[in-house]
């Protein structure tokens, strides 16, 4: 049997400062095979389950994350910072307990959880209650001085006058706009991350600058699979494999096929070609089949991808072979496979799936 070993549960994290309470807590946990070796640099699937009474009580709480392991074979993750799937952490009475907490794990990285654990969660949620408490009772016994007189050491008579005005004196720099106590840029620059909603896609790889990359569609354009090939295997030379390149192999793939051998039927590049996506009142247009590499970009951050996907009404990325747009023969391509991130050639005329990708 799989296990997980829990090495620290619920230490505090706080939002706010200033003697806030607590919205999320700090879960980490060790995870190991059915060999008892340790699962290193990997993406793995959680649910976590904060249940009410007992370890078959009501799920008051659910949520999923997606982390990848550390070299220890350790995953850290945030409880109440991931993707909801029923209740509010905010709004768990923790005065009526006992609570416990449920972790369901799935190896792959998705939501086939084969891997459950149950604690009984102790001082925490009395931390958690602090965020309640409303009232003191007994004397309060203030020991510093009254200045009655005159302003303490060190304070001014102008920083009693404006005490609650100090953003008065924030002077903006460079590419920095402050209006109405609004701080922005003014340079128009918009940069992003591993895992974003943006460009009609998820962002799966970005340049150095954070201002361009590639996307991926939110889900597959071919459920149950199709070929490379329009009818019949012929060389195409789209060869190219590194990132961007799927962009040149696909239209050299459409165009070899549309003057030799296109018998009208729909294959990947012609899948990915003609998408068409609109996200944000933007329609986007210019899709094409990922290059081997592009896949293997996209396979490095499955995690992040696949939780994008969720959240936004996609799905996940399949455990199966996915199309590239790399060309091995004149009857051969690459294909990927997103159950052990190993690459193959195949025969055109075989059935993959297809996700498609865009540069923005």
């Amino acid at each position: 049997m799989k296990k997980i070993f829990t090495l620290l549960i619920a230490v505090l994290l706080s939002a706010n400062v200033f003697a806030q309470s607590p919205d999320r807590m700090s879960y980490q946990a060790v995870i190991r095979d059915a060999s008892n070796n340790l699962v290193i640099s990997q993406n793995v699937g959680m649910q976590i389950s904060i249940l009410q009474t007992s370890t078959n009580g009501t799920a008051v709480f659910v949520e999923r994350h997606f982390p990848t392991t550390n070299v220890n074979g350790l995953v850290s993750i945030e409880i109440g910072d991931g993707l909801l799937v029923s209740g509010d952490f905010t709004t768990i009475d923790w005065t009526n307990g006992p609570y416990f907490i449920s972790t369901e794990t799935d190896l792959n990285g998705g939501a086939n959880y084969t891997i459950t654990g149950t604690s009984q969660l102790l001082s925490v949620p009395y931390a958690l209650h602090a965020k309640t408490a409303d009232a003191i009772s007994g004397d309060i016994i203030e020991t510093d001085p009254i200045y009655d007189a005159s302003a303490a050491s060190g304070i001014t008579t102008t920083d009693i006058a404006n005490w609650d005005d100090k953003q008065d004196e924030l002077t903006a720099g460079t590419g920095i706009d402050i209006t109405n106590n609004v701080i922005s840029t003014t340079n128009g620059v918009t940069t992003y991350s591993i895992g974003d909603f943006a460009h009609g896609g998820i962002v799966f790889w970005v340049d150095d600058s954070g201002q361009h990359g590639l996307v991926c569609a939110k889900e597959d354009q071919n459920t149950t699979g199709t070929t490379w090939n329009a009818g019949a295997n012929v060389r195409t030379q789209a060869r190219g494999d590194g990132p961007f390149a799927g962009e040149t192999n696909t239209s050299i793939i459409i165009a070899v096929h549309a003057a030799i051998s296109d018998n009208g039927s729909i294959y990947a590049a012609r899948i990915c070609n003609e998408l068409q996506v609109t996200e944000g009142g933007k329609t986007y247009g210019d899709w094409y089949l990922p290059s081997i590499e592009e896949l293997s970009l996209m396979y490095q951050n499955w995690a992040a991808i696949n939780a994008t996907a969720i959240a936004n009404e996609g799905s996940y990325i399949a455990y199966a072979y996915y199309w590239s747009s790399t060309e091995s023969s004149n009857t051969h391509a690459r294909r990927f496979n997103f159950n052990d991130g190993l690459q193959f050639n195949s025969d055109k005329s075989n059935n993959c799936r297809v996700r498609a990708v865009r540069a923005f």
